[in-house]
């Protein structure tokens, strides 16, 4: 094998060992950062959300994602199982929903149509959903980057172990060539 060739491929090895390394640090220091961030706001399921999380600590991706769907479903029976784009923007003096400004009712404090406070819980649901399920998100991210770094690191073993192989088996494969050429002497008859 020519010096070259031999010493690029420890230096590629090398490089995917050193990438697998860091990308497997990297995910678990990520893993830890999301868990420890969810951990440290004290959330905890409440008995009519999933079974995996009723009644329990908020402490990873997953059951922040299952969290987020809990909240989803206290918003629907909030709003009457309305959707934010659903709802009337104002409220009418008789206390329905209506998106007509000159249908809705007047503070007479501020002089402004009365808002629908009811669409609130939508803006508020939206921001913790979103904040839940980016939580999820980072740490499936966490754990790819975790595989994709043992997927490197042994890639690069491999290819370690091929650049000191190969060398061996070619002197071994050229040895076994030039036995097989050399000529094996003849012996010659024995005298009568």
């Amino acid at each position: 094998m020519k010096p070259l060739t031999k010493y690029g491929g420890i230096v590629a090895s090398i490089i995917l060992i050193a990438f697998g390394i860091g990308s497997i640090v990297t995910g678990i220091n990520g893993r830890s950062e999301v868990r420890n961030t969810i951990k440290a706001e004290q959330i905890v399921g409440t008995p009519d959300m999933d079974k995996a999380i009723a009644n329990k600590p908020i402490d990873t991706g997953a059951k922040a994602k299952l969290f987020a769907a809990g909240i989803r479903k206290h918003t629907l029976e909030a709003t009457g199982g309305q959707l934010y784009s659903q709802m009337g923007q104002y409220l009418t003096p008789a206390g329905k929903q209506t998106s007509d400004v000159k249908a809705a009712a007047i503070d007479k404090t501020t002089g402004k149509p009365v808002p629908n406070a009811a669409r609130n819980i939508w803006v508020t649901e939206t921001a913790l959903s979103t904040a839940l399920s980016t939580s999820f998100f980072a740490e499936s991210v966490a754990k790819f980057a975790i595989v994709t770094g043992f997927a490197l690191l042994l890639t690069g073993i491999g290819f370690l172990v091929l650049v000191f192989r190969l060398p061996l088996e070619a002197a071994a494969s050229a040895e076994g060539r030039r036995k097989a050429a050399t000529p094996k002497p003849t012996s010659a008859p024995a005298p009568v």
